[in-house]
């Protein structure tokens, strides 16, 4: 007999919101995550409408407001050809307000929520290999904080272990769609940095964005080509930081320099957008691990909200023995992949960088359309309203 129903593997958004939902339905669950409990980690930060929407309906979204997120009612977008637009928000599907939380709130409220619905949440632990028995996945091998190694049985394993993910490895789940653009981004926290929502800048070939956050601070980021990165980094990460900033348009140099930055400058590596096969026989893939894009167009944690709670209606109709598993875990996919591709190929575009200011702005409402496109579909998807606010 298994330990578990379900061990997940990645304690961050897409994991813990597994394991939330999961929990929710009575499955035995094993939440485990390499790092500690509240740490922070990269992340974009932006909620976009449909991820907000995931958070109210599981009774999450109170504690991000709470913790005195600020309410993000406007967006604005300037050029370097000087023109600058401001769009409100207009509330949709009971959404009146978007969010840019902290991942160390983020992660712990969703951590917090799963713990409380009854999952058991181990963190220091890592997996060191899957546990297979006739070709077939049946848990993992886990190292405790002390560095004690033991197996850990579940009847599914997920894997929610980001862009480079063991469990993805070890399973050898194919790639199925390979991306080919991928920007290079730099970002920073300020103080004493207001702003009037969501705003982003574009300029031939770099962007840039103002994201309010916790605390009083403001995510300042910039992103173009890794070729262009690897030009200016030779001169400082600061000096990169702000001749990118300078070049996405003239409307953030002075109010980022009048401000008060808080640590220092953070980023990530190009890395080019991928969709794999998500299944296999005893294991999935949810999150990053799953499906990555380029992080320009600020929807990573929004997918991770939504593919958690597809994978999860699967999972749950695969252990009442309503679907079998092969067929509830190959929907889950098929779900995902018709929500992805569309602002997956939008992402693609705008991350190549190898636009000028006025062909960006048809990118963009590209990225748009397919944003709108998602949130129509994702509730037909949806199975399980009695999972809200348990």
């Amino acid at each position: 007999m298994s330990d578990f129903d379900v061990v997940v593997v990645g304690g961050r958004v897409a994991g813990a919101s597994t394991a939330l939902l999961l929990a929710r339905s009575g499955a035995r669950v094993a939440l485990l995550d390499r790092g500690s409990y509240g740490s922070d980690t990269l992340s974009t930060h932006g909620l976009m409408r449909a991820g907000v929407w995931q958070l109210d309906r599981w009774g999450v979204l109170p504690g991000v407001v709470d913790a005195g997120t600020p309410p993000i009612r406007r967006t604005a977008f300037h050029y370097a050809d000087g023109e600058s637009v401001e769009v409100a928000l207009r509330p949709t599907a009971g959404v009146e307000a978007l969010y840019a939380p902290r991942r160390l709130l983020l992660d712990r409220l969703l951590v917090d929520a799963a713990a409380a619905a009854g999952a058991e949440v181990r963190h220091e632990t890592a997996m060191t290999s899957l546990l297979s028995e006739g070709g077939r996945v049946v848990g993992v091998q886990a190292r405790d904080p002390l560095g004690r190694k033991h197996p850990i049985r579940a009847t599914v394993t997920v894997g929610a272990d980001g862009v480079r993910s063991t469990v993805a490895a070890q399973a050898d789940a194919p790639v199925v769609w390979q991306g080919r653009s991928a920007g290079a981004v730099l970002y920073r926290y300020y103080a004493d940095l207001p702003t009037v929502g969501y705003e982003w800048a574009y300029g031939a070939g770099v962007a840039a964005g103002l994201i309010p956050t916790n605390d009083g601070l403001t995510c300042v980021f910039v992103g173009t080509s890794p070729a262009r990165m690897r030009k200016l980094r030779p001169g400082g990460v600061p000096a990169a930081f702000a001749a990118l900033l300078a070049g996405s348009s003239s409307a953030f140099p002075a109010r980022v320099a009048a401000a008060r930055p808080v640590g220092r400058p953070l980023g990530w590596p190009a890395v080019p957008g991928f969709l794999r096969r998500c299944w296999g026989p005893g294991w999935a893939l949810v999150g990053d691990a799953g499906y990555y894009k380029d992080p320009i167009t600020t929807h990573g944690i929004t997918d991770g909200l939504r593919d958690a709670e597809l994978l999860a209606d699967a999972i749950v109709d695969s252990l009442a023995g309503k679907v079998p598993e092969t067929s509830a875990l190959a929907a889950y996919q098929s779900a995902r992949d018709r929500m992805s591709t569309r602002l997956f190929s939008a992402t693609e575009a705008v991350a190549a960088y190898d636009w000028d200011t006025r062909r960006v702005r048809t990118l963009l409402r590209g990225v748009s359309a397919a944003m709108g496109h998602e949130l129509e579909l994702l509730p037909g998807f949806l199975k399980r309203p009695a999972l809200t606010r348990t």
